[in-house]
């Protein structure tokens, strides 16, 4: 078709990835991007071999230039394990890609489920989206553990910047061997993630909930409570009411019961661990990780948006067998369209946040005609299913966009 591509100004950061959703990255970019805009990219290789070749600094590179340029869109990345360390005959098992610019933006990560008509969430009474907030840094994911042998003492030393030293008893290990933890956060961080909390809230006009277990952490939890009402009660209290909109915080055992009782449509704010499974939870629930938005924010407005899921691994083994894969590229390709209205929307271009309301619009579409890959069909409500390829949804979806150019 003629069509005047459509210019960018400032450069988007990309991160490319591993697998099956390296190979879904490059279709999208080349049929339903490539042949619209003029991309402007400044591309960064986070593929498994290629961190493993620079010793990882590339994943420093990728955050820092993301810093400087306040956008980023990322494909889904192995985390090394043991087995994957000897099939890709790494140097060493190399830090989560995602921990380490998570790290360095000191970001929270909002993920929401994409709806769609005919896909019917397991909990019925769930209409709107449910947002998870996730704070990214510390507690278990920077943990220190040991493996501790019988007849141990475990304590938790301070040393002060005075030399004091402070002591806590842990455990006294007896008969029995057993396992040691030690975690931390710090209030710069929660403060952070408090504030990047609010920000959404107030920008999406959704309710914020926050959750922990304060009764049973009295001090390790209590802090993320206390920190989050202060900064409430002096910065966001009378802007929230503005707004219409309520913050309030909760045991997670009782956030729990409110979320299946609700009907969604607001943000919940969870520490690492309780984000990372109740993302997964409310995903699943909401029909599939492939329906997922994700988007890591900064205090500063720093976004750099990904698929919620990992990398397909059973999919690209198919593949590389040349057999035919059936892989829902929803959340990547809803990782593109963020990142380039976030793009168009910061350098005041309109066509740019247009064009990517389009094709979410067309991607939704194509799904709702009832043209969908595998994982979709077999839960889909529609009365006419037609399960196509992973190549062929995405050329369906570019179909309806070009109706719609």
């Amino acid at each position: 078709m003629n069509f005047e591509k459509i210019p960018m100004k400032t450069p988007l950061v990309e991160m490319d990835g591993d697998e099956m959703t390296r190979v879904i990255w490059q279709m999208i970019k080349e049929l339903l991007l490539e042949p619209y805009i003029n991309l402007n990219l400044e591309y960064y290789d986070l593929g498994l071999e290629n961190r493993d070749k620079t010793d990882d600094q590339v994943t420093v590179d990728s955050a820092l230039a993301t810093k400087k340029y306040g956008v980023a869109v990322k494909c889904a990345t192995i985390t090394p394990n043991a087995a994957r360390v000897e099939e890709y005959h790494l140097k060493e098992m190399w830090k989560s890609p995602n921990g380490t610019i998570r790290a360095i933006l000191d970001g929270t990560v909002f993920r929401a489920p994409i709806l769609v008509k005919g896909i019917t969430p397991y909990i019925p009474n769930w209409r709107k989206p449910i947002t998870i907030a996730r704070h990214a840094f510390g507690d278990v994911y920077k943990n220190t553990e040991a493996i501790v042998p019988a007849g141990a003492k475990a304590e938790l030393t301070v040393t002060c910047s005075d030399g004091n030293v402070q002591t806590y008893p842990v455990y006294q290990f007896q008969e029995s061997a057993g396992v040691l933890q030690g975690q931390f956060n710090v209030d710069a961080s929660i403060e952070s993630f408090a504030r990047s909390c609010f920000n959404f809230a107030l920008d999406t006009k959704q309710d914020l909930w926050f959750s922990t277990k304060d009764t049973i952490s009295k001090k390790y939890d209590h802090r993320f409570k206390d920190i989050f009402q202060e900064i409430y009660d002096k910065e966001y209290a009378e802007k929230f009411a503005q707004a219409g909109i309520e913050y309030f915080y909760t045991l997670i055992d009782d956030a729990v019961a409110r979320v299946i009782r609700s009907e969604g449509g607001f943000i919940w704010a969870c520490k690492n661990y309780d984000g990372d499974v109740m993302s997964d939870m409310v995903a699943t629930a909401f029909g599939s990780l492939a329906m997922m938005t994700s988007v890591l924010v900064a205090p500063d407005g720093t976004c750099e948006y990904e698929a919620a899921h990992g990398t397909v691994q059973r999919h690209y083994y198919k593949h590389l067998k040349g057999e035919p894969t059936s892989t829902n590229s929803v959340a990547t390709l809803f990782a593109w369209t963020g990142a380039l209205r976030k793009r168009g929307q910061l350098d005041s271009n309109e066509r740019l946040v247009n064009f990517a309301n389009q094709l979410e619009k067309a991607t939704l579409d194509t799904i709702e005609s009832g043209v969908m890959t595998g994982d979709l069909a077999s839960m889909s409500a529609l009365e006419k299913v037609q399960k196509v390829s992973t190549q062929e949804f995405l050329l369906a979806i570019k179909e309806k966009l070009e109706a719609s150019l």
